[in-house]
């Protein structure tokens, strides 16, 4: 560690779930499934509420002013997003002849205002991209100097979009019918102009994300940190969470007092107990397949990790054999060395078995695809039969993708915890990652780049800041281009004598696995542009400009040995004595470890009063 101090403070997320709920008013237990109907109806108010809102300030003028940043009066806007959103006027509507506390209201335009200030920089792009988009060619003009810069995957999205809107404008002009509305139309504005061009197909120079794009969806939750205490409260103490918010007590509210808090009890995962967490936040309600869940955060006090002081860094290249690879380079007197022995993540097979649940995933889509296109113009009753069908192919699918999520963030954290421990025993104080916005998988053939893309790796990056900070090391992220394709020691390519996982330099005579040799450039990346590094908005550390040094290979052993597991000595020359019955009773053999949390102690049985064994809303249905 660079430091013993708990000087830093780090925000992270966890989830639980409620076991017990009250109602805080007459004092009488509340079962989870009646729970679960009065979070939906405030999902559902807080739901149409905000996409009235979207639909309303969906036009350029909104996007105008939240780039400029300031009001009418010329005052900058608060970074608080329903203080702003009052300033500028901006109040959802709800129906007549319901009541919905104004803290709900805040709840609405802090949502609506985060959204639309983060779709106001694709605006920009936008805006940047037409004006060099050729509509005969369909290509983008080479950018000019001082123009924002924007990703090239973003540039290619955005690139698709004009040519189909380009295409569109030239089927109006030629009078061909379009039937349905089409997605990427122009919005109508309040003033009653159309972004859309003109009937001769004269491309504008300038277009607004409103002419080529919709509002966009609104996930149903309730995010509570909006609030204060006169809707929702938070209080912990030792492993037991609490939760106090106002919930409707019917659909449609008419009043105040159809408006009861209720006191929901929930426990703090076993991960949390001990450790220095100097602040708790309010949480967000969602529901899923399994009732009520609550997306906490709390604030940790942390060792202090110093980038500017780091003379042994570790490099972490995002490999397609594997989800990662690790290399050390380290900083002595005679300049950066290297003993380029690595250390490769052993994903248990879990990459396999996540390969084949993404091709069935695709599977499931395409055969659900191809029932719809069936279905349209099938008999009513044959329709029916597709569309039971497609409903099962879809659940099939969801579960799929659930299953997919949850060993996503179990390879996430098993690989944070080996890097991390890998980079204590190293006496690493920084770990550099390759930046995930500029590495883009291609040449490997359409299914691979596909792979690829769909890996875990931005949550095992945000997983590995997590758990590095802990250990006081400093994760930050640098440029991936010519990592596994630039010698270290002299910058010039490498070649690959022996495949596509070797690499070998003629005029240093460096060489050795391609995963290691990549880690090691990334890592003196890190070393050589540590007093360049910026902090982005979401507290996040990158270097975007790469030096070169070159790197020496030491012969003496610069990095840890991986733990691997030793085998016991089995004496061979007697036979074993095995059971008459065929079955060794006197012997009981544990269960192998299926999972990296089997490990995990169980959480203590807590009252289980009012929970879905003891159902308060009658008996359960025949």
């Amino acid at each position: 560690m660079t430091g013993t101090d708990l000087t830093d403070r780090r925000r992270f997320g966890f989830t639980t779930r409620p076991y017990l709920a009250v109602d805080t008013t007459t004092g009488d237990p509340i079962g989870l499934d009646d729970l679960d109907i009065r979070i939906r109806w405030l999902l559902d108010l807080i739901t149409a509420a905000e996409t009235g809102l979207l639909t309303r300030l969906w036009h350029p003028a909104t996007f105008d002013t939240l780039a400029a940043g300031h009001d009418s009066q010329g005052r900058a806007l608060p970074k608080h997003g329903h203080v702003a959103a009052a300033r500028l006027g901006w109040t959802p509507t709800y129906p007549d002849d319901i009541y919905v506390p104004s803290r709900v209201t805040r709840v609405v335009t802090a949502h609506a205002t985060a959204t639309l200030r983060t779709l106001t920089y694709r605006d920009t792009a936008i805006a940047a991209l037409s004006a060099r988009f050729d509509p005969v060619t369909g290509h983008l003009a080479p950018p000019a100097s001082g123009e924002v810069y924007v990703p090239s995957a973003f540039a290619r999205g955005v690139r698709r979009q004009l040519v189909a809107r380009a295409s569109l404008v030239d089927d109006t002009a030629s009078g061909a019918k379009i039937s349905g509305p089409a997605t990427t139309g122009a919005a109508t504005t309040d003033d009653g102009t159309s972004g859309a061009a003109t009937s001769d197909g004269a491309q504008p120079t300038r277009l607004r994300i409103t002419d080529i794009q919709t509002p966009p969806q609104v996930s149903a939750m309730a995010r509570l940190a909006a609030t204060d205490k006169q809707l929702a409260e938070l209080t912990v103490t030792g492993d037991t969470l609490t939760l106090t918010v106002k919930l409707p007590t019917a659909a449609a509210p008419t009043g105040r007092a159809q408006w009861r808090a209720v006191r929901l009890t929930a426990t703090l995962p076993p991960h949390l107990h001990g450790r220095a967490i100097t602040a708790w936040h309010l949480p967000t309600l969602i529901l899923d397949g399994r009732g009520l869940l609550l997306q906490c955060a709390a604030t940790e006090a942390v060792p202090t990790s110093e980038l500017s002081t780091a003379t042994v860094a570790v490099g972490v290249d995002w490999s397609p054999s594997t989800l990662g690879a690790a290399a050390i380079a380290s900083e002595s007197p005679d300049g950066l060395i290297s003993d380029f022995q690595g250390y490769t993540y052993d994903d248990r097979g879990l990459g396999i078995k996540l390969a084949r649940l993404q091709q069935e995933g695709q599977q499931l889509h395409r055969k659900s695809a191809r029932l719809r296109r069936l279905a349209e113009n099938a008999p009513p009753k044959l329709r029916t039969e597709l569309d039971a069908k497609i409903a099962v192919l879809d659940a099939n699918r969801t579960a799929v993708g659930a299953k997919r999520g949850k060993i996503n963030r179990e390879l996430a954290f098993h690989f944070a915890r080996q890097v991390t421990d890998y980079a204590t025993a190293a006496d690493a104080t920084v770990i550099a990652v390759e930046d995930l916005s500029t590495l883009e998988p291609r040449g490997h053939g359409r299914v691979n780049n596909n792979r690829a893309a769909q890996s875990a790796r931005r949550k095992a990056a945000d997983a590995l800041a997590h758990t590095a900070a802990r250990a006081g090391v400093a994760v930050v992220a640098v440029p991936a281009r010519g990592s596994s394709a630039l010698c270290p020691g002299c910058d010039a390519p490498l070649s690959r004598p022996g495949g596509y996982h070797h690499a070998w330099c003629e005029s240093c005579r460096l060489g050795g696995n391609r995963d290691h040799v990549a880690g090691v450039n990334l890592a003196k990346r890190a070393l050589l542009g540590r007093g360049a590094a910026v902090r982005t908005r979401a507290g996040s550390l990158e270097i975007r400009s790469t030096e070169h040094a070159p790197v020496r290979k030491c012969r003496d052993k610069t990095g840890p040995t991986p733990a691997r597991p030793r085998h016991r000595r089995v004496r061979r020359s007697v036979p074993r004595s095995t059971s008459c019955e065929g079955v060794n009773k006197s012997k009981s053999r544990p269960a192998l470890q299926a999972s990296v949390w089997d490990t995990v102690e169980p959480a203590a049985s807590r009252d289980v009063s009012g929970s879905r064994e003891e159902r308060g809303s009658g008996p359960p249905g025949t």
